[in-house]
């Protein structure tokens, strides 16, 4: 397939699909398969939101015939600022992919084999309800024994409402855990809540292991590059690597893979000795910070000790701890948009929120925000009890398991036979475990136990490949998802609105549970009545239809209203009709947005006046006007910052000890043990990982439009390392693991610290059903290791050590 595209114009995110000859589709195939073929040209433009990535910009689509032929900015929409960057321009490809699963199929080779036919949606559900009922009829109603997982996206909560609401299992597993989920909890419990760095505005950042310049192009990314080398900020880049983020740095240190704590720690040490943080905000704001310094001071967290543990001079250190609190307020570690990297990943996340709190930048413009959230109603449903459903597996398995589980750890359980009751099946919504979940080998092996694999996906993934029924999703383009609320400085309400019919026999996710819903109910109900003894005893005073009925064992319920609907009910009940239609016609919303929005030049635009944004919403405990004070655009943020805040936290304060967490085993303030780092032994490497702005995990790895960009991921390795071992660029690889090996070509370089090799994640795919992606590269989670962390049981993902040949 060749796709002829100006690549500055596709930068730009401005790009128009255009197929050459020899394509697997063109305009008039695409229009051949349409009832009938439109005699004159219409137009029109439809808001929608992108999801080629999770940071969900506006988007205009452009609608030719029912063609969608180019994809542009939405220049409403606070959050991505007129902005739609190169994935959110290849959305198109996303749609017209020739690849993509256009009808249901039901697998009829081995599993794994890729052997399927074709099928209706009724044979599909057909085969589901005969499956789940005899599996349910053998495990007494224990819904819990099928697991179901779920991709990050706005559908995410319809799907979880059919899975936990409705059938009634108690195995979620979402991507938190093979992501962010320590970083989040750890702020939180720290400072009351994960917040945003506010790019735009702060003066000193600290960014560690974090690749913005290249990972994540979005409005506060150039915000930041705006203004850094000179022009208002400085950036400090702590990472292995010397990346395109720390080329644009004031200041680059090289840091030993897993020492990130260490580092903090002694920057930490360094405040409080030399008492350059700022008291008067701990006073008022902090709990236990008397235990924390004592902690801290004891430990002799110096930097001479860090020194030799992170490889980072101890000049350094005291530099960089002296220039951040000469800059605080406005001055941040910044939080990251990243998986937990090592064992220690909590109390890390935990220093750097209480480094940050040190300088007073919590709730101040140029620290961390937390914004405000415009509210939406209510769309509620009744879930059934069911008796039989037991707690998830994996409860035990780390501190604090929450209800989005411990992804390693429960595919562990699974596949190593472990689990109190058996897992016959899962269900699998817009997420691919065997190139995002560490050690593919035990992912396969668990897929391979199961009596039933759903996959409810656009593409055929390497998981799809190990499904006994495959459903097609339509993709964002096709369908309208629910109204979303976004959160910040400029908070604001968008709307995906659906662009074109779903194409072929594709069917959004709301179609989708409403068709399998209405075929199970009944069948599950007849055997819940004959195992839950709860149920036997109500319906013993009770009519059944009206118990059924009004106790939400009919699964249907939720999904009998179409999204457009369910959307203006939850809309129109907070911001009335009239509001409505402004929604419909620019895809935003929020007050006064009409009066607010204004164009600067021609890619700038105001949104809020400068005054009526919400850099600061905790409630202030002196006598100072909030509104008054906080939005007074001649306040210094410096001034702001020494007030004494309400912080949403048990103790209303900046959490220094956490004594809850003690009572679950968790070290209650951050500490460095040696026995929890990795150690890299002689000839072997520390294996790390990331992302590439141009691709969204594994979910773009088909994309043409993208991969015209980068074909192929390479090894970064050690160019001194690497002339040892006689490889040079471009040669074959084999990177070995304890849990597998890939084969990958090298590109030998300095700008990796020694005993460290990198490549980016997303690339690997082994399905053949993916003509682009297939074997383009290799997948990283075939060799990470299935290693947890002890509070949440996420992921270790940069504690893997390797050996590397040429071949």
């Amino acid at each position: 397939m060749k796709v002829e595209i100006s690549r500055r114009r596709f930068l730009q995110g401005s790009v128009a699909l255009s197929i050459a000859s020899g394509t697997a589709f063109s305009s008039s195939t695409i229009l051949a398969s349409s009832k009938e073929k439109p005699q004159v040209a219409l137009m029109k433009e439809v808001p929608t939101i992108c999801e080629m990535c999770v940071n969900k910009c506006a988007a205009i689509a452009h609608v030719r015939n029912g063609i969608v032929t180019k994809l542009d900015p939405n220049p409403y929409f606070p959050k991505s600022r007129n902005m739609l960057c190169a994935r959110g321009a290849a959305g198109i490809h996303a749609l017209y992919d020739p690849d993509r699963l256009k009808y249901p199929l039901i697998r009829t080779g081995e599993r794994g084999e890729g052997k399927y036919r074709r099928a209706t949606w009724e044979e599909a559900n057909e085969y589901i309800k005969d499956k789940l009922v005899k599996i349910l009829e053998e495990e007494k109603d224990n819904r819990s024994c099928i697991g179901y997982c779920a991709g990050e996206g706005l559908a995410e909560h319809t799907f979880k409402t059919f899975m936990s609401d409705k059938f009634g299992s108690s195995n979620f597993l979402n991507h938190s855990t093979i992501c962010l989920q320590t970083a989040v909890s750890g702020y939180t419990l720290t400072i009351g809540g994960y917040g945003q760095a506010d790019l735009e505005n702060a003066k000193y950042v600290i960014m560690a292991g974090a690749n913005r310049a290249e990972a994540i192009l979005t409005p506060d990314t150039m915000d930041m590059f705006k203004r850094t080398r000179g022009r208002g900020m400085k950036l400090v880049v702590v990472d292995p690597r010397f990346t395109n983020t720390a080329m644009h740095a004031d200041t680059y240190v090289q840091i030993r893979p897993g020492t990130d704590l260490a580092f903090v720690l002694a920057l930490t040490y360094v405040a409080i000795i030399d008492q350059v943080y700022n008291r008067s905000y701990v006073a008022k704001n902090f709990v236990d910070f008397d235990k924390y310094k004592k902690h801290i001071i004891e430990s002799e967290y110096t930097p001479e000790w860090a020194e030799k543990i992170t490889g980072v001079p101890a000049a350094t250190i005291c530099k960089i701890a002296h220039d951040f609190m000469a800059n605080a307020p406005q001055a941040v570690y910044y939080q990251g948009r990243r998986t937990t990297w090592s064992k220690n990943d909590f109390q890390l996340r935990r220093a750097m929120a209480l480094f940050t709190a040190l300088g007073g930048g919590i709730d101040v413009k140029g620290g961390i925000v937390f914004g405000k959230k415009l509210p939406l109603g209510e769309h509620t449903t009744t879930a059934p009890m069911y008796a039989n459903a037991k707690p998830r597996i994996d409860k035990n398995l780390a501190a604090v398991v929450g209800a989005t589980g411990t992804w390693v750890g429960w595919r562990n359980m699974v596949e190593e036979g472990k689990s109190p009751y058996p897992i016959r099946g899962m269900f699998v919504y817009k997420q691919n475990p065997m190139l995002s979940v560490p050690n593919s080998a035990k992912t396969r092996t668990m897929f391979e136990k199961m009596d039933l694999v759903v996959v409810i996906d656009t593409m055929p993934s390497d998981t799809a490949m190990l499904a006994d029924v495959i459903l097609p999703e339509c993709t964002y383009l096709e369908r309208e998802d629910p109204v979303q609320s976004f959160a910040g400085i400029e908070p604001s309400i968008a709307i995906r609105e659906k662009v074109i019919e779903p194409m072929y026999e594709s069917k959004p996710v709301n179609e989708i549970m409403r068709g399998l819903a209405q075929k199970l109910s009944k069948p599950l109900w007849e055997i819940t009545k004959k195992y839950d003894e709860d149920v036997q005893e109500e319906l013993e005073d009770t009519d059944e239809n009206e118990f059924y009925e009004e106790n939400g064992f009919d699964l249907a319920e939720p999904f009998m209203h179409d999204q457009e609907e369910t959307n203006k009910h939850m809309f129109v009940e907070k911001y009335g009709e009239e509001a409505w239609g402004v929604l419909r016609a620019k895809g935003v919303f929020y007050p006064n947005m009409l009066t607010y929005f204004k164009k600067i030049d021609n890619n700038t635009y105001e949104y809020y006046p400068k005054d009526k944004k919400f850099y600061s919403v905790l409630k202030l405990e002196e006598e100072y006007d909030p509104v008054a004070f906080l939005h007074d655009i001649c306040v210094n943020p410096v001034d702001i910052a020494d007030l004494k805040r309400s912080f949403n936290t048990p103790n209303k304060k900046v959490e220094c000890f956490l004594g809850s967490m003690a009572a679950k085993g968790v070290d209650p303030m951050p500490v460095w043990r040696d026995e929890e780092y990795v150690n890299v032994p002689v000839g072997k490497f520390k294996f790390i990982t990331g992302r590439h702005a141009q691709f969204t995990q594994n979910a773009t790895q088909n994309n043409i439009m993208l991969l015209e960009l980068m074909r192929e991921n390479y090894l970064w390795i050690n160019d001194k390392e690497a002339e040892a071992l006689n490889i040079q660029f471009g040669d074959t690889v084999e990177v070995t693991s304890r849990v597998g090996q890939v084969q990958i070509k090298a590109y030998p370089t300095a700008k990796i610290v020694p005993q460290s090799v990198f490549y980016i994640h997303g690339f690997g795919a082994k399905s053949e059903g993916l003509t682009f992606a297939h074997r383009n590269g290799a997948s990283d989670n075939e060799i990470i290791e299935d290693t947890i962390e002890p509070v949440h049981g996420c992921a270790n993902m940069h504690e893997t050590l390797v050996s590397i040949r040429r071949v």
